[in-house]
């Protein structure tokens, strides 16, 4: 998985940098085909912001948070684009169809 972390009007340290490749790897857990992520953190005033941007194979999942606390932000974010790959991968996945012959029919 490619991963670039960006900052606006933020400077991304190391000790962000390896939080959000921390809680980003639990993506990585649940889902392997992701193919490249985009993080970009951003402050505006007291409103700190995370936005991810996540290229699977066939769909782009886009996710954003926000929060006082950049950390509280990024945990926020992290959450969020879980559910998402989560709900990707059960569509992907789920192709079982029961048979015709085994289906009921409806009583009339």
């Amino acid at each position: 998985m490619n991963l670039s972390i960006t900052g606006r009007h933020l400077e991304v340290t190391p000790a962000i940098d390896e939080y959000v490749k921390t809680k980003l790897a639990r993506v990585a857990r649940h889902f392997d085909h992701v193919i490249d992520t985009q993080v970009m953190l951003s402050v505006e005033r007291l409103k700190h912001t995370a936005e991810v941007t996540m290229r699977l194979r066939g769909k782009d999942l886009h996710c954003e948070a926000s929060n006082e606390n950049l950390y509280a932000a990024i945990d926020l974010l992290a959450d969020k684009i879980d559910r998402q790959v989560i709900k990707y991968k059960d569509k992907v996945q789920d192709h079982t169809h029961d048979p015709l012959k085994r289906q009921e029919i409806p009583a009339e």
